[in-house]
């Protein structure tokens, strides 16, 4: 688990740098990096608050923040009804499955629209402005994800579990360009 742990670290630092590089065409006020030690999400990750996504860190890049959260997923046995999600419409996401395995939903055809309050730990902290909804079985792009999958899923796509076989954990990279997330946040269990 550390060897992919590892990759996925490599991965964001190389992705960050590219973005870095990108976004600080100018000099920039930001003079050092933030770490995300594995016991600090694991903490997070296991704490006894129960809530299935939560916040680590959100840190300010300079011209961005950059939110590191886990979550997990418990066991969802797939029906015929239409698989509920999310849409975030600010703040993208990119998930690193740690463990688990299940069916993931991406895109498709929403079926209504019910915004998530400002004024909630959703929006405030987690991933911004956001409602949920649902899209029919089937529809959208359906694929399984297991241990070491990442998926990268830009703000304003729906994404919903259609099945969890066992127990989904995985850490969440979310690009915040809008600054909407509270740079400086420290989950209290991290």
């Amino acid at each position: 688990m550390l060897t992919k742990i590892g990759i996925f670290v490599s991965m964001c630092v190389v992705l960050g740098s590219f973005a870095t590089f990108t976004v600080f065409s100018q000099e920039s006020s930001i003079s050092f990096a933030t770490d995300v030690n594995l016991s600090e999400w694991q903490a997070v990750l296991h704490a006894p608050e129960g809530r299935v996504d939560r916040q680590v860190k959100v840190v300010d890049i300079g011209n961005s923040h950059v939110a590191v959260g886990v979550l997990f997923r418990n066991q969802i046995v797939a029906n015929d009804e239409p698989v509920t999600g999310i849409v975030h419409t600010k703040v993208s996401e990119v998930y690193y499955i740690t463990s688990g395995t299940g069916v993931l939903v991406t895109g498709g055809t929403m079926l209504g629209r019910r915004d998530i309050p400002s004024n909630t730990d959703i929006v405030e902290v987690l991933v911004g402005e956001s409602f949920s909804t649902s899209v029919a079985r089937g529809d959208g792009q359906v694929r399984l994800v297991s241990e070491g999958d990442i998926i990268v899923i830009p703000a304003g796509v729906f994404h919903g579990w259609h099945e969890v076989e066992e127990r989904i954990e995985m850490v969440s990279i979310r690009p915040d360009p809008e600054k909407v997330l509270p740079a400086g946040y420290l989950n209290p269990y991290a």
